[in-house]
C-alpha cells in the first residue's frame, strides 16, 4: 500500500511538471495535438499506479518522452505556416456577406443547430446581427457583429427558427400564426423553388425573416406574423 502512494505521488508531481513545460491552456482552448497529448499522459499516468508489479519508471519516461515529442512539435508549428496548418488546422469561416457557409459547415462535420447553440453560447441570440462567425482552430467561435447606429436603439427580438436544412419547424410556425404556403411564397418571391434549398430561415417579433440558402446567399423579408409572441 504504501508502495503504491510513493508511486503516485511521484508520477504525480512529473506529470505536474510536464503539463506545466507544454503550457497553461484550458481544456477548452487546446489544439487537437496538445488534447491527445493530455489524454495520453493520463493513460500513462495510470499503469504503473495501477499495477505494484510495475516499475514507476515505465510511466514516467513514456510520459516525459511524450512531453518532450509535444514541446518540438510545437516549436515547428511555431517557425513553419505549413507545419502549423498542418497539424492544428486552419480557421473556418461559418458567416460571411453571403450568409451562412453551407459548404465550410459540412467540412467541419457540422448541422445548423451545433452552429445556432455555438453562436447562442457566445451571446448572440439573433444571427441577423452577425457579419462574420469564424471557428478558431482550438474550436472556439469568434464573432463579428453588423454595424449598427448607436443613435437609434433596435428593439430585442427572439428570432425563431421556422426551416432548418429544408425541413419546417411546425412548433414554431403555429406559435407565429404562419402558414407554409405563405413561407413558400416568400422563397419563391426571392429566387427559392424548393425549400430543401434552404438551409436555415428564422423569425423576429416584428415579422422580419432571415432566409440563408444552401448556395451562400441570404436575404431579409418582411412576413406578418401574429402579435403576443
Amino acid at each position: 500500500m504504501l508502495l503504491v502512494l510513493i508511486k503516485a505521488g511521484i508520477i504525480y508531481f512529473v506529470v505536474f511538471f510536464c503539463v506545466r513545460l507544454t503550457g497553461k491552456r484550458q481544456l477548452g482552448e487546446m489544439q487537437p495535438v496538445e488534447l491527445i497529448v493530455m489524454l495520453m499522459l493520463a493513460d500513462l499516468a495510470a499503469i504503473p499506479i495501477s499495477d505494484p508489479s510495475i516499475p514507476f519508471y515505465y510511466g514516467v519516461i513514456p510520459i516525459v518522452a511524450l512531453t518532450f515529442f509535444s514541446i518540438i512539435i510545437s516549436l515547428i508549428a511555431r517557425k513553419s505556416l505549413i507545419a502549423r496548418r498542418l497539424i492544428s488546422g486552419k480557421s473556418v469561416i461559418v458567416i460571411d456577406k453571403g450568409g451562412i457557409n453551407y459548404k465550410n459547415l459540412k467540412k467541419m462535420n457540422l448541422n445548423m443547430h451545433d452552429l445556432i447553440e455555438a453562436i447562442r453560447s457566445s451571446g448572440y441570440p439573433d444571427i441577423n446581427t452577425i457579419e462574420y462567425a469564424i471557428f478558431a482552430t482550438n474550436g472556439k467561435l469568434c464573432v463579428i457583429e453588423k454595424e449598427s447606429d448607436p443613435t437609434k436603439p433596435t428593439p430585442a427580438f427572439l428570432p425563431l427558427i421556422l426551416i432548418v436544412d429544408g425541413k419546417y419547424n411546425e412548433h414554431n410556425l403555429q406559435i407565429t400564426g404562419l402558414k407554409q404556403r405563405e413561407v413558400d411564397v416568400s422563397l419563391r418571391k426571392n429566387g427559392i423553388i424548393d425549400i430543401k434549398e434552404v438551409l436555415y430561415m428564422d423569425v423576429r417579433q416584428d415579422g422580419t425573416a432571415y432566409i440563408s440558402s444552401k448556395k451562400d446567399k441570404y436575404f431579409n423579408e418582411t412576413l406578418r406574423v401574429q402579435k403576443g409572441w
